[in-house]
């Protein structure tokens, strides 16, 4: 913008200097015509009145050379008189050479044109002459000519004088015109100025750029507009912001992978969700074919079948993904613009597999719950028959089928337990019961409760801690249900002659128990699975010892409430070994 002022600028003094010279020229030159023509006139006057006086005096011969001289150092010119073939008579001054010469020739030419009088200016290479002449007549003859000759060099410094004027008036003009100009210049052409920064601003992007100018003139309308732009664009830009973030925040944290295809099949989108399932460069698929870079089948047959169809398409793919098999339940949508323009495809990718395990959790549940329920139903039924059809009557038989059928009712009742304790565990409305108490004081009674159990095998049951106390908080008598768990399966899976070893460890935030045995032990592929509802590693010796699969699921679940964590380490034919962390404080 700077340039277009320069050269408005630059335009508008070119205009000036040419309008100023040649009015200096029309000037210069109609007032030398004006002096030129008033100095004429006052020669032509003087040599009129000195004519008169010399015919009024008696002509050329009254006068002398002496008079001559007087009359010329009264006018401050030069006086010559001729006879009437041309013949000086009288000259009041001496003249070089080079001008004795032209006035002859001027004379010479007068006496040619024969003229009543002439004013004229000669200017030749060898001189320069100013001059007026008369006829001098006395008695009606013709006596001689009067010539009254001036220095050119007035003339000249005359007309030096004009244009020095003349230059300088019009130099102050130019200045003035010029300072004018660049204010009148800077007046207007600031405010398209600073109009052009913020257009350039608008346009690349700064919707925030205003025009700062209070005054009311010729571009104020043009500042408002301009400023009234800015903030249109400024909030359609915002609010083009805002929804555009709310759309990405949207399709990236939908929780699901999207992928979007155009009408030629190129992908246009993915994101983070789709990136997540599928471990994939987004750089790697944008702007590509959808059946160059994917590599499962079913997905571009889903995409071919959408193109072709165009309907919407939702189908269960089994899809493998690294050393995993993961579900998926799969929408094909086609975009059908206005007009029925057809845009592309779009496909989303919900990921079911945990609802997939969660379905075939609870048909194991319920087919292990009707198990374990129909064993003992089964005992108790044909033992009931048995008692009915006459074994009654036998007292000894009598008494052992009633023991069977209270063991096998007790098994239920532990099972039905077990389930309602389960339950209350997994429901969102379950709380603890925290309290500050003694953890060794806790499984020092675990022990002895469990200690006749342990001997009745000839098994060692020993607690280690190196204190007396230790104060934690937390639910006593859910961890008490944890601690009689644990130490019981380790009875259980200990053959005669083992030993259990209970060790506490503390540290500075937590404590650790470590219920070791030396059992059957855990095979290492069984290890992930012990804690599933209703999974035995011995079958056979839970179900004869009364267990009910749910003991370990129980175990996990608590110490999770409580914000701990459990391992297991287990060598087969050696032992296991569990390990719990809780926290001491549970704020």
């Amino acid at each position: 913008m700077t340039k277009f002022r320069t050269k408005l600028l630059l335009a508008l003094i070119s205009l000036l200097i040419i309008g100023l010279i040649g009015l200096e020229i029309l000037l210069g030159q109609l007032l030398k015509d004006y002096y030129l023509d008033t100095y004429n006139e006052r020669l032509d006057k003087e040599s009129n009145l000195l004519s008169l006086h010399i015919e009024n005096n008696g002509g050329v011969n009254s006068f002398n050379q002496q008079k001559i001289m007087e009359i010329s150092n009264i006018l401050n010119v030069r006086l010559a008189i001729t006879d009437p073939k041309g013949k000086i008579l009288f000259d009041s001054d001496e003249v070089s050479p080079s001008k004795i010469k032209g006035i002859k020739e001027i004379i010479n030419e007068v006496l040619k044109e024969k003229q009543k009088n002439k004013t004229e200016l000669v200017e030749r290479e060898e001189y320069d002459l100013h001059y007026s002449w008369k006829p001098i007549q006395h008695a009606n003859e013709k006596e001689g000519y009067l010539f009254i000759f001036t220095k050119t060099s007035e003339l000249k410094q005359a007309y030096g004088q004009i244009w020095w004027i003349l230059s300088i008036s019009l130099l102050m003009v130019f200045i003035v015109f010029i300072y004018l100009g660049y204010r009148i210049t800077g007046r207007y052409t600031k405010p398209i100025e600073a109009a052009t920064n913020v257009a350039i601003e608008l346009a690349k992007g700064n919707y925030r750029a205003r025009i700062e100018s209070n005054k009311l003139n010729e571009t104020s309308m043009l500042s408002t507009s301009i400023n009234v732009l800015a903030q249109n664009l400024q909030e359609m830009s915002k609010s083009q912001e805002i929804q555009q973030d709310r759309l990405s925040a949207l399709i990236e944290n939908m929780g699901a992978g999207l992928l979007l295809m155009d009408s030629r099949g190129f992908i246009n989108l993915i994101n983070k969700g789709y990136i997540e399932i599928f471990h994939v460069n987004s750089s790697t698929y944008l702007d590509k074919l959808y059946y160059e870079v994917i590599e499962h089948e079913e997905i571009c047959n889903i995409i071919a079948d959408v193109f072709r169809t165009e309907q919407k398409i939702r189908k269960h793919l089994l899809l493998p993904l690294g050393i995993e098999r993961r579900y998926f339940d799969v929408y094909g949508i086609p975009i059908i613009g206005i007009n029925n323009v057809w845009k592309g495809v779009l496909l989303v990718f919900h990921d079911i597999t945990e609802i997939k395990k969660l379905e075939v959790m609870r048909k194991d549940f319920v087919a292990n719950v009707s198990h374990e329920l129909k064993t003992p139903v089964t005992s108790i039924k044909g033992f009931s028959e048995t008692l009915l059809d006459g074994a009654m009557n036998n007292q000894d038989t009598l008494e052992a089928f009633l023991s069977i059928i209270n063991k096998e009712s007790e098994r239920m009742q532990s099972l039905i337990q077990d389930l309602l304790d389960f339950s209350k565990i997994e429901q969102q409305e379950f709380k603890l019961n925290i309290q500050d108490f003694d953890l060794f004081e806790l499984i020092k009674e675990v022990i002895t409760m469990l200690n006749k159990k342990a001997k009745s095998k000839d098994i060692r049951l020993e607690l280690e801690f190196q204190r007396e106390e230790l104060y934690i908080q937390g639910d006593h008598d859910r961890l008490k249900q944890v601690f009689i768990n644990l130490i019981s399966n380790a009875i259980l899976y200990t053959p005669p002659g083992g030993y259990v070893f209970v060790s506490l460890f503390e540290f500075e935030r937590t404590v650790k128990i470590h219920v070791k045995d030396s059992g059957v032990g855990i095979k290492q592929e069984e290890i992930p699975r012990i804690f599933e509802r209703f999974y035995r590693v011995d079958r056979a010796r839970s179900r004869d010892s009364g267990g009910t699969g749910l003991g370990l699921a129980i175990v996990k679940h608590l110490v999770e409430a409580h914000h701990g964590n459990i391992s297991v380490r287990s060598t087969l034919g050696e032992g296991s070994e569990f390990i719990i962390e809780l926290h001491k404080y549970m704020n």
